[in-house]
């Protein structure tokens, strides 16, 4: 299950009584994505959530894919999201408390804990195979990409 399975909207039902109607707690969820892609409704939200529901749609759902929101972009942007929030230093609670207050999404720390270590897993795996393939240049931006997860 990818991560982004796990990150769900802050204060969804408060959100989908404004909007009047339901939404799926779960932020990557397909109706989630057509509410926050195609805009309909927003003007019901107050204006601090309509602001949070804006930049979210506006950092992981502005591609050019011609299946856009449902091409994996968001996804992907997500993810990369989170990684740059480690990269900065900030362990599993602190990315929940960021992301909670930059979109009004959550996840529970383990499963944020979890994504990460997965990520530092992968990255072992990537500087093994460039080992052996003599990729040095690869083995050592995996390297390089690892420490800066580990802290």
């Amino acid at each position: 299950m990818a991560i982004t399975d796990k990150i769900y909207v802050k204060n969804h039902r408060q959100i989908s009584s404004q909007l009047d109607t339901n939404i799926p707690k779960g932020a990557f969820k397909g109706a989630t994505l057509d509410i926050l892609f195609q805009g309909e409704g927003l003007q019901k939200l107050d204006e601090a959530t309509r602001d949070r529901v804006l930049d979210f749609a506006e950092d992981f759902l502005d591609c050019d894919c011609q299946s856009n929101p449902y091409c994996g972009c968001p996804e992907r942007k997500f993810m990369r999201y989170l990684l740059e929030l480690r990269e900065g230093g900030l362990g599993p609670d602190a990315i929940v408390d960021v992301m909670s207050d930059d979109y009004m999404v959550y996840a529970y720390s383990g499963d944020i804990l979890s994504f990460l270590d997965d990520s530092v897993r992968t990255l072992e795996a990537i500087e093994e195979l460039a080992d052996v393939e003599g990729d040095d240049s690869m083995e050592a931006r995996a390297r390089q990409k690892k420490h800066s997860l580990s802290g």
